[in-house]
């Protein structure tokens, strides 16, 4: 069975979010891909002393600069297209209050027909964390927990109740209801995310830093699975942040999914091998353009599936 494919929506600087969005949603769709997805970066600190992604020195991608609410990009994409599957890959969950962000994903897959995945994170800007004002960065954790649990309580049948640190619904109605169960799934980058994973959610999202790296990470989890008793399956949705170019790269010089198509393809096949259900493919910061996204999105679907991948 062939994997399925998924494409990062534009929602950088450079595109015009109105129009780009369903543009690109709508040609992504009748490509045949068979998903959609939007990430988070809520703002660009002009002066920070922590690096992109927590790495001492890394400096933040000048796209940044500008990026769109994953819902509301979401939302331009629900009423653009019929089919695709829609996700977040991922949305910093703590940086939203717990009931209106459930309210949101409920709303959204009640106005798609049941097509919204929840992909989330705990992130790691201190920025973004002192900006939105929900809770300190150190209780991240904790506030995914609830977010969770509030998530899984407002989608479930009225009344509603729920007493936690941050939210408390004294039996209540509360619609509309989604579609149908929202799956959940989480990046869950280190060990007591991990656990949060194989206990709370539905399954996972990994970034594609290497094969042989992917498929060590996949056996871990399965194996923490293994050991909590887990007994459903793990979903699994990889993301492949790739760099274009025009041409083909040296060998030397390239990290996964950087190159020219053929390049793209041939590591979107050794991810493919490790066996997990899906791969999103995002274009959005290499290319110039809402057509040439689509042009590129276009060849990679084409060579992937040429290639049975």
């Amino acid at each position: 069975m062939a994997t399925r494919l998924g494409l990062g929506l534009p929602q950088n600087k450079q595109y015009d979010i109105g129009r780009d969005v369903p543009d690109v949603a709508r040609a992504a769709e009748e490509m045949g891909y068979e998903s959609l997805w939007v990430y988070e970066r809520a703002l660009f600190p002009e002066s920070t002393a922590q690096g992109l992604y927590d790495v001492e020195g890394l400096p933040w991608p000048d796209s940044y600069r500008g990026v769109a609410h994953p819902l509301v990009a979401l939302a331009l994409a629900v009423t653009a297209t019929h089919r695709v599957r829609l996700g977040t890959s991922v949305l910093v969950a703590p940086l939203h209050g717990p009931f209106q962000l459930a309210k949101a994903l409920a709303s959204l897959d009640a106005a798609s027909g049941g097509r919204i995945v929840a992909g989330l994170g705990t992130g790691w800007s201190l920025d973004e964390y002192a900006a939105a004002g929900v809770r300190p960065f150190e209780e991240r954790g904790r506030v995914m927990d609830e977010i969770i649990d509030v998530c899984r309580a407002v989608w479930g049948p009225d009344p509603v109740s729920y007493e936690g640190r941050l939210t408390t619904i004294s039996s209540a109605v509360v619609a509309p209801k989604p579609a149908r169960p929202i799956p959940i799934l989480l990046a869950a980058t280190n060990q007591s995310a991990q656990q949060r994973l194989v206990e709370k959610a539905d399954g996972w999202l990994p970034v594609g830093l290497g094969a042989e790296t992917l498929a060590r990470q996949w056996r871990a989890l399965q194996d923490l699975a293994a050991e909590r008793g887990r007994v459903e399956p793990l979903q699994t949705v990889l993301r492949a942040n790739a760099v274009y170019s025009a041409k083909p790269l040296p060998g030397a010089d390239r990290g996964p999914f950087q190159g020219d198509v053929d390049q793209i393809v041939e590591d979107l096949a050794a991810h493919a091998e490790v066996g997990l259900d899906e791969i999103l493919i995002d274009l959005q910061g290499s290319v110039r353009d809402a057509q040439e996204l689509k042009d590129v999105a276009a060849q990679v679907y084409t060579t992937a599936r040429a290639a049975d991948i």
